[in-house]
């Protein structure tokens, strides 16, 4: 099972940036989706972003779509978040995760359709 491991939360003042990654440990990290999911205190977790395996599609949640860039670098097996324009709302643990099967040809953001979870890095935004 592929072991993912995220990197890069902290605090930061609202507006501010702040770049995520998701280091995988296999090279099977290649051929799946991934995702970046989030879950703030007293919340049930939510879908961010997604990326196919070869990088060519995206798909984000209407509360990022504009500030966030979902990527990801398949020689290095490690995906990326870049947040921008952090609001106070984007507080929350993130987590990255892997689409189930590979090779897929359609981008899903249910949390069902992936089967491999990082521990999660906290990112706070303060007012």
């Amino acid at each position: 099972q592929v072991q993912l491991v995220e990197s890069g939360g902290g605090l930061v003042q609202a507006g501010g940036s702040l770049r995520l990654s998701c280091a995988a440990s296999e090279r099977t990290f290649r051929i799946h989706d991934m995702g970046w999911f989030r879950q703030a205190p007293g919340r049930e977790r939510e879908f961010v972003a997604t990326i196919s395996w070869s990088g060519r599609t995206t798909y984000y949640a209407e509360t990022v779509k504009g500030r966030f860039t979902i990527s990801r670098d398949n020689f290095e097996n490690t995906m990326y978040l870049q947040m921008t324009s952090l609001k106070t709302d984007d507080t929350a643990v993130y987590y990255c995760a892997k689409r189930s099967d590979p090779l897929t040809t359609g981008l899903k953001y249910g949390e069902g359709d992936y089967d491999s979870w990082g521990q999660g890095t906290q990112v706070t935004v303060s007012s």
